[in-house]
């Protein structure tokens, strides 16, 4: 996100962000969620997970795990008409787990999990391009098939409009995007969904911009034994419903003076895809 300088900020401004600032006040009180549906959009079902409340949770008694959903992404393929639902898992630190002393690994490195039907992949993103970055393995193997703590949110509608975007998003409500990508050479289709966790409004141009991430981004361009056998991490932003653009966490070159240096993983080389957004909202508890 991109600041502007604060000394530039004119009067109209301020009372511009005084303004939004009283709006997410009575907002939050008064306004009724249900009155920003789209009558035209009613008869489709609404349905997200209520990430609060999201969990995968592991068998194996040595150490029964719990990892919180962060986000999930079902992926169709329609030639048989097969769906698998993949759980990006929040990320954690290596650790000596439940060791007396020294309960984090030195040198330290990210960790995070996520499953799809039976299999699990992890990554492990070291401070260097680490060759075990990737590692595609039986869930029963590791943790035990987890079972999915993963309830629906009540009372969803969607939010389209810049104004009803602008007012959700004042209100402090939480919002939950679904992203649609298709590939009509190999058949495959999936839905990305996840919270967002960033959402930026200009309120002088009335327009506003998604960014969030990570989630699981499956390349569709080829199949795979495993669901998970293409599936990336990668970071979303969008800013109308027909177009996303992700940037893929992948080897990326460290350059000085035009020199490489060394290679990392990184969020690198943005991609535009053709996609089907749309922004649901999750009333807050009265």
């Amino acid at each position: 996100m991109a600041a502007k300088n604060a000394s530039s900020t004119s009067r109209r401004q301020f009372l511009g962000g005084s303004m939004a600032a009283a709006t997410a006040l009575s907002l939050a009180s008064t306004w009724n969620p249900m009155s920003a549906a789209d009558p035209a959009k009613s008869k489709e079902p609404l349905e997200c997970l209520d990430y609060g409340y999201s969990f995968l949770c592991c068998p194996k008694s040595f150490n029964s795990v719990r990892f919180w959903v962060e986000s999930r992404t079902i992926l169709i393929d329609e030639a048989n008409d097969s769906r698998t639902v993949i759980y990006q898992c929040a990320s954690c630190k290596s650790e000596s787990t439940f060791a007396k002393t020294d309960l984090f690994l030195d040198p330290n490195y990210d960790f995070m999990p996520i499953f799809g039907g039976k299999d699990l992949l992890i990554f492990r993103r070291h401070a260097y391009l680490n060759d075990d970055y990737r590692q595609l393995v039986k869930a029963e193997s590791v943790w035990g098939d987890p079972t999915v703590k993963a309830p629906l949110a009540r009372n969803v509608f969607e939010v389209s409009t810049f104004e009803q975007i602008r007012d959700t998003t004042a209100a402090g409500i939480p919002l939950v995007a679904q992203t649609e990508i298709h590939n009509e050479q190999t058949g495959l289709k999936a839905i990305l969904e996840y919270p967002v966790k960033t959402m930026n409004i200009d309120r002088d141009h009335d327009i506003y911009q998604v960014d969030t991430g990570p989630l699981a981004l499956p390349d569709l361009t080829r199949q795979h034994e495993s669901p998970l056998g293409t599936t990336n991490l990668a970071f979303v932003a969008f800013n109308q419903p027909d177009f996303a653009y992700f940037v893929v966490e992948q080897p990326t070159s460290i350059e000085q003076d035009e020199v490489e240096i060394t290679k990392v993983y990184h969020y690198s080389h943005p991609i535009r895809l053709t996609t089907h957004n749309r922004l649901l909202a999750i009333p807050l508890p009265q």
